[in-house]
């Protein structure tokens, strides 16, 4: 890549980033203006997490409370009763928040997916819009599963037929709802432009359209 289009890259995530934070179109709730439901749905993500619900898209569905322990109860699912590996579950994860070009999600799960086994250059091509290369088999099994899924809104018999060698009914159930819950997430805070973290750089621009 020349400098001028490195200036240009550069200048388009600064302005996605400036963008995003400027236009936050639901920022969190304070304590004090949550209504009862929603304190009470605040409550019960604490007691299941450990941990108080300050990010989104957690902040964001509590506009809606009856949605913030289903949502939870999935992740929680994902995190620690997937029939699939942790390393695919992330795999998974990346793959939908590219798709929809959801910096939060990507940025929340990058140092996840490392730690799980999923390689940096293959994080590298999925964020670049390209399919990785020397991907372990059962990367590419589930990289071709939630690629179709995700374009052609269906998947082939034959690559049903690899996932379902691979990782059996159960997994071909969980790879599809994984596409499907993060895809429900980043449509949520695409919508509603959920900011990152200051000074955190976005490491997805949108594709062309």
């Amino acid at each position: 890549m020349g400098k001028g289009n490195r200036a240009l890259a550069a200048l388009v995530v600064l302005g996605i980033t400036l963008a995003a934070r400027a236009q936050d179109r639901m920022p969190p709730i304070p304590v004090e203006k949550m209504t009862a439901a929603q304190k009470r749905a605040a409550d019960q993500y604490k007691e299941l997490r450990q941990a108080d619900l300050n990010t989104p898209p957690w902040t964001v569905l509590l506009r809606v409370p009856d949605y913030v322990v289903p949502a939870l109860q999935m992740r929680l699912h994902n995190l620690n009763n997937s029939a699939l590996s942790p390393k695919l579950t992330e795999f998974a994860i990346f793959i939908a928040s590219r798709q929809w070009t959801n910096n939060f999600e990507w940025n929340a799960h990058y140092q996840e997916g490392i730690k799980a086994g999923l390689g940096p250059e293959i994080l590298a091509a999925v964020a670049d819009g390209r399919r990785p290369e020397h991907m372990a088999e059962d990367e590419d099994v589930l990289y071709d599963f939630c690629m179709e899924l995700l374009h052609n809104q269906s998947v082939s018999d034959a690559t049903y037929a690899r996932a379902l060698a691979k990782f059996g009914e159960a997994g071909v159930v969980e790879a599809a709802s994984l596409e499907g819950y993060y895809t429900w997430l980043a449509m949520v805070m695409n919508a509603v432009r959920s900011p990152l973290a200051a000074g955190t750089r976005p490491p997805l621009v949108p594709f062309p359209h």
